[in-house]
């Protein structure tokens, strides 16, 4: 699994429990799937389907450095399939996982998109290809 983002847990991200709040974790998780959907998929028009069963396994506190890991587990044809672990960047502790996170990829018109990706893509080949 590849770890594309790092964030460091803040007071505003706190719960009542002073650990990070699960809506904030999952809106980071959210962000993190529909960047790199965007990215892979050569689309700026992209939703979320689903998102499997949620496993809280440890808390972040105040203070810790998190990063949240992406991995292409699926290419349909309009979607991609993900999973993620967000884990602390020091201890490497598992925070979350997510199994799947389904990102769809959309027309103009708002309507699903054939995309014919089959395989990861790097920028860095996109743009020696095209140069």
């Amino acid at each position: 699994m590849k770890f594309h983002t790092r964030k460091w847990v803040k007071p505003e991200d706190l719960n009542a429990n002073e650990s990070l709040f699960g809506g904030r974790l999952l809106q980071w998780i959210d962000e993190e799937a529909a960047l790199y959907t965007i990215i892979q998929l050569d689309n700026e028009r992209v939703v979320t389907k689903y998102m499997s069963d949620i496993n809280f396994v440890s808390a972040a506190k105040q203070g810790d450095i998190i990063e949240i890991g992406i991995d292409v587990v699926k290419w349909g044809k309009t979607s991609i399939t993900l999973s993620c672990k967000v884990r602390n960047k020091m201890t490497h502790q598992t925070i979350i996982s997510l199994d799947q996170i389904i990102m769809v990829g959309l027309s103009e018109s708002g309507l699903p998109k054939i995309h014919g990706k089959t395989e990861i893509e790097y920028i860095k080949d996109r743009i020696e290809e095209n140069d």
